[in-house]
């Protein structure tokens, strides 16, 4: 009991100490003030009793022994993580993660200023948090118009990667076009789902199956995509999807559980717009992977790393119409650290930045969904150029073994060199047209300002 009473009164002094110190500021930073309310709102969802965070910040208490990593980690954009350079080509995106610029100085400056409560009479406004198994866009989309479940497997505890392919019946009886998609896996199997891609396939008329579109990819920590409004991807009816699940048992990254997972279930969920919508979109989209690596002879060049290694990939790729690039996603494991989009304009030379990720993690695959209005658009002949760099040395703190060497391949131990894109197919007029709006807006923001 005495110990316990000694270590409440310094806990105590300590925070009393900071108010004390945060006097001195003219313009005091104070947890009730606003830090509280910036971390409530980003972090909370994370670091929470049974949250995937290792430590929790649902109050001043739990969050003030952690300040000084906290300011860390914030000012370096570690945390939240989302990893997407802010200085570099298109900023505007949809679910961005990234904490604006004030926010993060706010933050800096409330420890600098000794990460003081301030006035316990003000509390913060509190933080809401969804079902940890709730869809992530069911509050403002509503629960999905369809769920497409896997068959239950089971993870063992350890052990080599795991593969699972089966095929599940949608039940559509109408084409439909897909709004917004997320795949989910259940509980536990969060960090033991390496990824999953999933395919809408239609019986032939030998009663075999046939591949007709890519519907999504999942990865660890991906949040779901977004199609743009106007455009279509379709889901036909009668379809089947195709699963190609990836597991690693024991998981990866700093909540793997590491334990048997019995009967595992990994979920799709789809919003649709209603129906007849195929007919008012102009345009179609599609989903797929775009490589980055040169290829021989129609077969994929081998990727080696040697070890204490690194390496640069890159790939290029161009239509014979134009596109818009609704979204990018690289892909690949434990030793890649980073990736670029850009595009090249052969009749002038210009070689256009569109997006940077130069602290990229294998736990947290994202796609970066463009604002419609300023997602590349690109004319029919112009190059996207992709390219993303590996680290097998002991600098990458994700690598497990700089003394090995690593070859592409499926396996969490191997690397794979490609990106996800959603891609929007215009016809030149169409393109025309898009143009001509954003000039638009562009001319009638400079004569509002």
């Amino acid at each position: 009991m005495r110990l316990l009473t000694r270590s409440t009164m310094l806990v105590t002094l300590i925070f009393a100490g900071a108010n004390l110190y945060a006097q001195e500021f003219e313009n005091a930073v104070t947890y009730n003030g606003d830090v509280g309310r910036i971390i409530n709102e980003n972090c909370v969802v994370c670091h929470r009793e049974g949250g995937i965070g290792p430590m929790q910040f649902e109050t001043y208490e739990q969050v003030r022994p952690w300040a000084p990593l906290i300011q860390f980690k914030v000012a370096n954009r570690e945390m939240p993580p989302y990893a997407y350079d802010h200085d570099v080509g298109i900023q505007r995106l949809l679910d961005d993660w990234r904490l604006a610029q004030e926010d993060i100085d706010t933050i800096v400056e409330w420890v600098n200023q000794g990460s003081p409560l301030g006035d316990a009479d003000v509390t913060p406004p509190e933080f809401e948090l969804a079902d940890p198994d709730q869809w992530n866009f069911t509050a403002e989309l509503g629960e999905p118009t369809l769920v497409v479940e896997s068959v239950p497997i089971d993870i063992p505890a350890s052990g080599n990667d795991m593969w699972h392919k089966h095929y599940v019946p949608t039940g559509l009886e109408t084409d439909r076009c897909i709004k917004a998609v997320q795949v989910k896996p259940r509980g536990n199997a969060k960090s033991v789902v390496h990824h999953a891609n999933s395919s809408a396939y239609l019986p032939a008329e030998d009663g075999s199956l046939e591949r007709e579109n890519m519907l999504t990819e999942y990865a660890m920590g991906k949040w779901g995509e977004r199609v743009p409004d106007g455009v279509c991807r379709t889901l036909p009816a009668g379809s089947v999807v195709s699963w190609d699940i990836h597991m690693f048992p024991g998981g990866i990254g700093a909540t793997a559980p590491g334990t048997v997972i019995e009967d595992n279930v990994v979920e799709i969920g789809i919003w649709f717009h209603p129906e007849g919508y195929e007919n008012e979109a102009r345009f179609k989209q599609d989903l797929r992977s775009y490589d980055i690596q040169f290829t021989r002879q129609n077969r994929e060049e081998k990727l080696v790393i040697p070890p204490n290694g690194e390496l640069i990939t890159q790939g290029y790729h161009s239509f014979d119409h134009p596109v818009r690039i609704d979204s990018f996603q690289p892909h690949g494991h434990l030793r890649m650290v980073a990736a670029s989009i850009e595009i090249f304009y052969p009749e002038t030379g210009i070689l256009e930045p569109i997006s940077q990720i130069s602290n990229w993690s294998a736990t947290w695959h994202h796609s970066h969904i463009y604002d419609p209005e300023v997602a590349p658009l690109v004319p029919a002949g112009a190059t996207i150029v992709l390219r993303q760099w590996y680290d097998n040395t002991s600098k990458n703190p994700n690598n497990p073994d700089p003394d090995q060497w690593v070859f592409g391949g499926n396996r969490t131990a191997d690397e794979m060199s490609h990106a996800w894109m959603a891609v929007t197919h215009l016809d030149e007029e169409g393109y025309q047209e898009l143009l001509a709006e954003r000039k638009e807006k562009e001319q009638r923001s400079l004569a509002d300002n």
